[in-house]
Parts: structure tokens; sequence; C-alpha cells
């Protein structure tokens, strides 16, 4: 793959290759991502951070990644304060957009949007989320927070990983399979509602590259013998009726009860978040926050080297970050080494 330059819209994109580079760029960027360092290799760049559907994480790590490279950022953060409200085309928010930006980061709620939107770009795009489709940077964060938890070095093989929930919504989780796919004898377990299955495009996709896959409704057997299990939230935002999803939330909920009868001991625990908290979801049970295997806001940590990693590749940077450097006199890093506990 040829970074500098591309847009970065799907996983299809990559081979094995392109993303053991870019965990090897995401890894040099630790010491700006804990403020150990400043670089600016970015100064005077701008992101166009667009972002016509709700987000915290994506939004705000995107927008931390290119400040920690020394760039700037500009938000549209809803449809409603944009041209596109007035009936403006998506080639012309892309046209005026580009012109003021050197790379954009854009969710849209419409599958295929990102992609329509790149080709009347000047400028590079990474695809923040299209609908129920695809979300390229949470999957490579995903793998690369696998790999740091297992304590790989080398490309993962023979993986077992159990995806819990929505499936048929998840752009998570669409995108994680085919990531995974690049590499060697996955074993995938897929839990969930019949009627919110993992799409029988990707699963007959994992199959053909030679994985294993077991679909069960039943998340005891789930749970078991896997390395990691990577939970879901019921994507309530894409269905047609509150009802309709209210049908499904809560059926599947991990708790350390759960965890301590199913699960390997140090299963690693991740979820793309917002977990969904309400009493009547709660598929992520706060009595696992002092877990150790609990690795949700380390995942969240890593989005931010893994979309630094992929600003520096696709404005053709990667080389130049560390002949930019200057020290950081304000911050002590050690403060935020032992964080406090989270609340029970």
């Amino acid at each position: 793959m040829q970074f500098t330059g591309s847009h970065i819209l799907s996983i299809n994109q990559f081979e094995q290759q392109d993303v053991e580079y870019l965990f090897k760029v995401a890894d040099a960027m630790q010491p700006y991502a804990q403020r150990e360092k400043r670089t600016r290799v970015l100064d005077g760049a701008i992101l166009g951070n667009l972002f016509f559907e709700p987000s915290t994480r994506t939004r705000v790590s995107f927008g931390c990644a290119f400040n920690l490279l020394g760039g700037h950022v500009r938000e549209t953060t809803d449809i409603k304060t944009s041209s596109i409200s007035k009936g403006e085309s998506l080639y012309d928010t892309a046209r005026v957009i580009s012109g003021y930006s050197d790379v954009i980061a854009m969710r849209h709620p419409v599958a295929g949007s990102v992609e329509e939107f790149s080709r009347a770009s000047r400028v590079p795009v990474i695809n923040a989320g299209d609908g129920p489709s695809e979300h390229p940077s949470q999957a490579l964060l995903d793998l690369y927070t696998i790999r740091k938890e297992l304590g790989i070095q080398e490309p993962v093989a023979s993986l077992r990983i159990a995806m819990v929930g929505d499936l048929k919504h998840g752009r998570t989780v669409h995108s994680l399979s085919k990531l995974l796919c690049l590499y060697r004898n996955i074993h995938f377990t897929l839990v969930s509602p019949r009627e919110l299955c993992m799409p029988a495009e990707i699963v007959d996709y994992l199959r053909s590259k030679g994985h294993s896959v077991v679909e069960t409704d039943n998340m005891q057997t789930g749970l078991n013998n896997n390395d990691t299990v990577y939970l879901t939230r019921i994507q309530e935002e894409r269905f047609s009726n509150q009802s309709e999803a209210d049908l499904y939330r809560g059926r599947f909920r991990l708790n350390q009860e759960i965890y301590t009868a199913h699960c390997k001991p140090n299963t690693v625990i991740m979820h793309p978040l917002p977990r969904d908290s309400r009493a009547e979801a709660n598929e992520l049970d706060n009595d696992l926050n002092q877990h150790p295997s609990l690795a949700i806001f380390r995942q969240t940590d890593n989005g931010v080297l893994i979309r630094m990693a992929l600003f520096a590749l696709t404005l053709g940077v990667a080389e130049e970050v560390h002949k930019h450097v200057e020290a950081v006199s304000w911050f002590t890093a050690k403060r935020f080494r032992n964080p406090p506990p989270i609340p029970t």
C-alpha cells in the first residue's frame, strides 16, 4: 500500500505488511502520546474533522492525535450545523472542505458516504465510520491492543476471539473481522441473537480465507476457550424504532461472575465503547472495572497512537517526526502512571 496521499476508507486496502509497518510507526509515537516529548512535524497543517454522527472517543482522539503531531484541528460535529442541512451535496462539501484542510477525518451515518466524499476531495480522507459498514482505524487499534495485551511481538496466528452482541450493525466487528483475515488460523466465535448475527457475506469471507467460524446465540458456550472477548452494544441508532432495539437490549451481559465461570483466566476483555451502562443494558458490568484483563481504556489510549501513525503516513512525515522534537516543560508524565481507581 502507498500510504502517502492515500485515502483510508476500508480494511480491504491493507495487506499484512502494511499493518505491521503501521504498528511500528504507532510504537514510535508513544513518547509523544504520553507527552514525554513534543513534535512539531505537522506545524501549520490543518485537520478537517467532519463528524456527522455522534462520537466522543473517535472524534476527540483524531483531534488529539493531530494536535500531538503539531497540527491544528477544525471541527464540524453535526449535519444540522453544516450546509448539508441546506441541501449541499457531499461533492460540493468535499471540494470546499478539502480546500481548507490538509487531511480530513469523516464520520457519516450512511454506508458508502465517506468513499463518495473522498472522490471529490483534494486531500486524503480517513473513514471514521460510515453507518453500519466499516471503521478501519478502530479495527487497527483493536488488533494493536490485542497484540499488546497478549504480549505478541510477531504477526498474530491461531488467535481465538469471541465477538458478542449486535454483530449485524456493528461496524467495528465488521472491520476487525476483515483485518484478522490477513493473518493465519483465526478462530472466530460469533455470539449474537439470531436476528443480529454477523452478515453472511462476512462469515463466508472468513471461511473462504481458511478461518474457523462458530455462530451461536448461547453466550456461556461462546465465551469458552478464547484469548479475547470483544463485546459490542446494541446499535440502537440503526433500528427503525426504539422498541425494536429494546427487544435485544441486555440479552448478553458480561460481569465478574460470568467471566470467572466461563472465560479462561486472563482472557482479554475488549469493547469499542461506548458501553451502555443503563440498567436495562449493562453489557459490560462495572464490577469488572478493576479487573486486570479489562483492556477497554488501554484500547482507547491505543487509538491515539494508531491515528497519529495514520496521519504521519498519509501525510508522508513518518520518517520526519523525530526531527522536530522539543522538550515538554509543563508536563510530568509520571503523574498519570498510577491513575486513581475507577469507581465501582
